[in-house]
């Protein structure tokens, strides 16, 4: 796809009307579909608790999610919330969106890591865009690697 000569328009709309994405191509080759799980990865809500108080949580804000004593939290740029669904159900649900299970207790939005290098006993520790560092277990990282070759 030469995106040289590819058009993109966007269009505002009612808030009456449902919100879409188009796209027109003469063939849908690997490109499109990467185009069409990027988008993909960009929608939905995760419900979570702050303060008593309930929050729809866009997923794309979602940096990581963590378990701790049998809790679940949802963590964004800013906020942590609590949420009453079990890391396991939030791994199913979200692994089409690029979340990955990278330990036991930990899910990453792989959208928001900025760079992994090696670490100590064949782990590896991935750089988020909040800065943070975070450690990919070792029997993780051939998941890991399996995700980032595309497969």
């Amino acid at each position: 796809m030469n995106f040289l000569k590819t058009g993109i328009s966007v269009r505002v709309i009612g808030r009456d009307e449902p919100e879409m994405v188009e796209i027109r191509c003469h063939e849908e080759d690997e490109n499109v579909r990467e185009i069409v799980a990027f988008v993909k990865s960009r929608q939905g809500v995760l419900s979570g608790n702050d303060g008593g108080n309930r929050y729809e949580i866009p997923v794309a804000d979602v940096i990581y999610i963590e378990s701790v004593d049998s809790r679940t939290f949802l963590y964004t740029s800013d906020r942590t919330y609590e949420t009453r669904q079990k890391l396991y159900e939030l791994e199913e649900q979200l692994r089409p969106r690029k979340f990955l299970r990278i330990s036991k207790a930990m899910i990453v939005n792989l959208m928001k890591v900025e760079s992994l290098r090696p670490a100590l006993n064949g782990r590896f520790a991935a750089r988020l865009t909040t800065g943070e560092d975070v450690i990919v277990s070792r029997s993780f990282v051939p998941g890991l690697k399996e995700t980032l070759r595309g497969g």
